[in-house]
């Protein structure tokens, strides 16, 4: 692939190849990338050494699939059901999967996606009245990766190594797992935690896009969101305090911490995304050093062990204001400092101004304005998977002469500002 732009000429010779190598970024990988291509469809893959989860990039006619659909689906299962043959073993599908990188491009015929923003495949078919997809990319891995595995023993030892490395470690986890399952069963039917909506992402709803979850801090500010959300679309999950920092922890404290284990299994995210409950997962704090503290905690916690939540885009932060500006006629909400300085401006002399200190100090009367249609949401955006390890170890790791370096040069004093009235 060649692309031209403003006279600059960038070029893609190994195609899905380069898109791992180039994402990995030098990051340790269990065995050489693997790469199948056939002329409608073609994949690259390989298994991360380091990280969990499943990481996958697709595409249909070019168009890159972010919430993935049919081909990314029926790719899992056949990759699966390939090296289950290939290895003859009933391996666990989750223990093949497990910390697997792959990027998959299929071109389809008139192709049906899921949504206008055409980040979901739906289609079954790869032309209308044609072969199924599940039958073309099955037929390509059974007899492409079959054959690949029979030439490179080098590569499918290392692949068999990590499959039972991975069983392994779930079966040492099994035990936790039903300890923090048990828990949750018991916490389920009056979990204080979680106020649940009615309508869910997993559903065929048609509202389905526009449920939230809430992730708040403190029994206050969740107590404002839940009296003016909307019971249908809108859940709120209230912490208590500050969470742990996970970073370097292995999955075993998403089961050991019962705040992290309500939160999954609210999420329903702990054999992936595909059943994610919630469209748009909102990391509701305060504007404060606290609020901010929790925010990066969070944003931790989602990297560390389930990184596609954010690559999906489901991850956000609430923009609250800061200030209420205000006079008899006429109430201006402002989210800085400039916002407030017009709206003192726009209203004219002594209107009455209030510095929202915390979200528990918004009355749901008011906070339903700013969860409603004109939510203020920051979008939580990579540019790279690869610079999640370095990002962690950066910002949550150990305190280094860098970081400290960094703090000092970005630190912000902030005065307090009291207004004046004249007399």
């Amino acid at each position: 692939l060649t692309i031209w732009f403003n006279g600059n000429k960038m070029q893609a010779k190994n195609g899905l190849l380069d898109l791992l190598e180039r994402n990995n970024n030098g990051n340790p990988i269990v065995y050489p990338i693997i790469q199948i291509r056939e002329e409608d469809f073609e994949c690259a893959f390989t298994h991360s050494a380091k990280q969990y989860g499943e990481e996958y990039y697709s595409f249909v006619n070019g168009q890159h699939t972010t919430q993935g659909g049919t081909h990314q689906s029926i790719f899992r299962e056949a990759l699966v059901k390939t090296m289950r043959d290939f290895f003859k073993k009933d391996f666990d599908p989750g223990d093949i999967r497990q910390s697997i990188v792959a990027a998959i491009s299929i071109k389809v015929q008139e192709p049906v996606f899921e949504s206008q923003t055409k980040t979901k495949l739906g289609s079954q078919y790869m032309e209308p009245d044609g072969q199924t997809i599940r039958n073309y990319i099955s037929d390509i891995l059974k007899k492409q990766l079959d054959n690949y595995l029979h030439m490179n023993s080098d590569t499918a030892e290392a692949l068999l190594r990590k499959i039972m490395q991975s069983e392994k470690e779930r079966k040492e986890m099994a035990n936790i797992k039903k300890l923090a399952r048990d828990s949750v069963k018991k916490v389920s039917l009056h979990n204080k935690k979680l106020r649940d909506c009615r309508i869910h992402y997993n559903s065929n709803d048609p509202r389905r896009l526009d449920t939230t979850l809430f992730i708040t801090e403190g029994d206050s500010a969740s107590g404002s969101i839940t009296k003016s959300r909307d019971v249908n679309l809108q859940a709120v999950f209230s912490l208590k305090g500050k969470p742990l920092n996970c970073y370097g922890l292995s999955k075993r404290v998403v089961y050991e911490n019962d705040e992290f284990n309500l939160l999954q299994s609210a999420l329903n995210i702990e054999e992936g995304v595909e059943n994610l409950r919630y469209n748009n997962i909102v990391v509701a704090t305060d504007a404060d050093v606290d609020g901010m503290h929790i925010r990066l905690l969070l944003l931790t916690f989602f990297l560390q062990f389930y990184p596609d939540v954010v690559k999906s885009g489901h991850l956000y932060i609430l923009q609250t204001p800061l200030f209420r500006v205000r006079n008899k006629k006429k109430t201006n909400y402002c989210y800085s400092e400039d916002e407030r300085l017009n709206s003192i401006a726009e209203l004219g002399p002594n209107p009455e101004i209030t510095r929202f200190k915390g979200l528990g100090e918004i009355s749901p009367d008011e906070f339903k304005h700013f969860i409603g249609g004109s939510m203020r949401l920051d979008p939580v955006l990579l540019r790279k998977s690869a610079e999640i390890p370095e990002i962690l170890s950066f910002y949550m790791g150990r305190n280094t002469p860098e970081r400290q370096g960094f703090i000092i040069d970005n630190l912000k004093l902030e005065d307090d500002l009291v207004e004046v009235q004249p007399n």
